[in-house]
């Protein structure tokens, strides 16, 4: 073999590179086919759960458009002034919501003073004087556990303790005790998680001024986490003023005529006297649990519209 013929040789490239090169090209081919199956299958199952979801949620809406439309239809009529200053008959013509209203008013007020004022100290301890051990990793569970009880457990707890450990009878007082414990769970998670997002700048820079632990959580972290504790207070109050089990439990009257006057009053309130007159078998007692459904379901609206807000404005001023 002469020069040339050698150099042509080997500038000719061998027939394993050259199958190589198309087992190569196969293989990506092959590939990319796989990769175009898949993708097609992932976008069909992204499509199909999107409108599962979306059918889920029209059919939700749906539901709760016709209940709603269902009680403002029964119960409009009814939304009279004799309505609001008429106490309960057993006259459905004659009967009112004014006892329910006033004890509602005063659930609600000594609910709010209770929970508020421990719930909050116990937040502020928690997070910002208390130290990292296993007593307050457990109390953390204990608290996030209590959370989620449900409300009838708490019912039975007031009336182990309110209304017959400590005589406090079937009164308001007990009744707002009870709703406190219910919602001093939720409101120290949402005071927590108020205190963590202020910055910790805030508080280097208080300590570098030589402010205390306490002076720099008084005057500097309480005030930056206020809109937040606020708007956990006010959705852990319209919680409250909506249950009607643990008030069940507690033994609160379904027919009172007259408004309360002192703590240790008999009460009833609006989820009382709603699932009072729900029981009846006339259809216009009916109507009437219709109208005091309209009446609380206002109550919620406004309570959890004064959070939307608070937190709009806040970050608004934050932005």
């Amino acid at each position: 073999m002469n020069r040339i013929d050698l150099d042509q040789t080997l500038s000719r490239p061998s027939t394993s590179l050259i199958t190589a090169e198309v087992e190569e090209m196969q293989t990506r081919d092959q590939t990319r086919s796989v990769f175009a199956v898949n993708a097609k299958r992932r976008r069909f199952k992204e499509q199909l759960i999107t409108k599962v979801i979306f059918a889920a949620t029209l059919l939700a809406l749906g539901i709760l458009l016709y209940l709603l439309a269902s009680v403002l239809h029964d119960g409009y009529p009814y939304l009279t002034t004799d309505f609001f200053t008429n106490f309960p008959s057993r006259f459905a013509s004659k009967a009112g919501f004014k006892s329910a209203i006033y004890g509602s008013v005063w659930l609600g007020g000594l609910t709010l003073i209770f929970s508020v004022l421990l719930g909050v100290s116990s937040a502020v301890y928690l997070q910002e004087m208390a130290g990292k051990g296993r007593l307050q990793s457990w109390i953390e569970l204990s608290i996030a556990t209590l959370a989620g009880v449900p409300s009838i457990i708490y019912g039975m707890l007031g009336l182990g303790i309110f209304v017959r450990f400590l005589a406090m009878g079937r009164s308001v007082i007990a009744g707002a005790l009870t709703l406190s414990l219910l919602v001093m769970p939720v409101i120290i998670i949402a005071a927590r998680e108020a205190l963590k997002s202020v910055p910790d700048s805030i508080r280097m820079g208080a300590f570098a001024l030589g402010a205390t632990r306490w002076q720099t959580v008084r005057d500097h972290v309480l005030p930056a986490a206020t809109p937040g504790i606020a708007t956990g207070v006010i959705l852990a109050m319209a919680r409250a003023m909506g249950e009607a089990a643990p008030l069940i439990m507690l033994g609160a009257l379904t027919y009172v005529a007259f408004v309360p006057e002192s703590l240790f009053d008999s009460f009833t309130a609006m989820p009382i006297q709603i699932y009072n007159w729900t029981s009846r078998p006339q259809q216009q007692f009916h109507d009437l649990a219709a109208a005091g459904i309209i009446v609380l379901l206002g109550f919620l609206v406004i309570c959890n519209s004064a959070a939307i807000i608070l937190r709009s404005k806040w970050g608004a001023k934050k932005s």
